[in-house]
């Protein structure tokens, strides 16, 4: 049984038990407690749960559309993927004149109904890839002389696997997506609103199992000699990293039976991309919640899932990784799990 699985039952079972009946924006009403943390060591496996089958596409379509710095459900629509669509069409004026099925149909049908409406504000994609900020610069295009703000974009994405290669003991390996000044201009504020990396060296031990786990097949004896090491340094410095990089991110608000096993696969996953592009290795995935809630509708849903025995957790592959561009091929290997359970969406 997998430790991060377990942890997350203990979590539904937290808000079963002891949770408080707490009212949300949604009118559904939630049982919730405030204060968690998750962690999982990524070599422990991918922290796909297996107590429910898991939207593994649905859940990689999104982040690609984070890292494209896309907000406009268009691309979501197009690649079946339709966790924001009740977002959009909460914002849509005219619901007298058509359904949501109806106006998802028009997302994907017509390219000039879907850049008017299909935008769902400065969200994720905008604030990881395009933030807006203004800098202070001396003198001014006419020739006068001061001070003058002037508008930049700045690419969070970029600018921290930048910092992961020239300076990754930094302590200001960070991203936000909790930009104070266009929460106003969005359908809904981010709910996971900024994670933070973090990296240290690997020691000989360290650097030699991965040495051994790329070089031998399963079953075979592992032996560590620390006077007798690989020459980590030429023929197996590609194979065995020098570092390990861990990821936590904050999150404000949690719908724990729908929403947090997508953000546990998803920053495993962007953990794993950002590992790819700098040639570190996976260390930790925390996650850092705060209003905990599981909607009243999603009570049985939690109990059925808590009485379910986990599997071990599957792997994944990474291959023609291009983060920056919002693209890459994967593979989940050996993912056994446990039907689906449907529950309500609450928007």
């Amino acid at each position: 049984m997998s430790n991060i699985e377990k942890q997350y039952q203990g979590i539904l079972r937290k808000l079963v038990l002891y949770g408080k009946e707490k009212g949300d924006r949604t009118g559904t009403g939630t049982l919730s407690y405030f204060g968690d943390q998750i962690r999982h060591n990524m070599a422990d496996g991918f922290p796909l749960l297996t107590t429910k089958k898991m939207a593994v596409k649905t859940m990689m379509t999104e982040l690609k559309w984070f890292l494209k710095g896309d907000t406009n459900i268009k691309y979501l629509v197009d690649n079946n993927c339709h966790i924001w669509d009740g977002d959009a069409y909460k914002a849509y004026p005219h619901k007298d004149e058509l359904n949501q099925k109806e106006f998802i149909q028009r997302i994907k049908t017509d390219d000039a109904f879907a850049e008017e409406w299909g935008e769902l504000g400065p969200i994720y994609g905008k604030q990881w890839r395009k933030w807006k900020g203004d800098t202070w610069v001396e003198g001014n295009t006419d020739g006068t002389e001061g001070f003058y703000l002037q508008s930049k974009t700045i690419d969070q994405i970029q600018n921290l696997i930048n910092d992961l290669k020239t300076n990754p003991d930094s302590r200001r390996l960070m991203v936000s997506a909790w930009n104070v000044g266009e929460i106003d201009n969005v359908v809904l504020p981010p709910c996971h609103y900024g994670f933070q990396v973090y990296t240290r060296e690997l020691s000989d031990k360290e650097r030699y199992d991965i040495w051994f786990n790329n070089n031998y097949e399963t079953g075979m004896e592992r032996y560590f000699d620390p006077n007798n090491l690989p020459d980590f340094d030429n023929d197996y410095y590609e194979q065995t990293p020098t570092r390990s990089l861990s990821l936590m991110w904050n999150q404000r608000s949690c719908d724990t039976f729908l929403g947090i096993p997508f953000n546990i696969a998803s920053y495993a996953t962007l953990l794993l991309l950002l590992c790819e592009e700098t040639g570190l290795e996976a260390g930790e995935l925390i996650g850092n919640l705060g209003d905990v809630h599981l909607y009243k509708n999603h009570i049985q849903q939690a109990k059925e899932q808590i009485n379910r025995t986990p599997y071990t957790l599957p792997t994944i592959e990474l291959s023609n990784v291009d983060i920056l561009n919002g693209e890459w091929d994967y593979k989940v290997n050996d993912y056994e799990y446990h039907p689906t359970i449907k529950a309500p969406l609450s928007n």
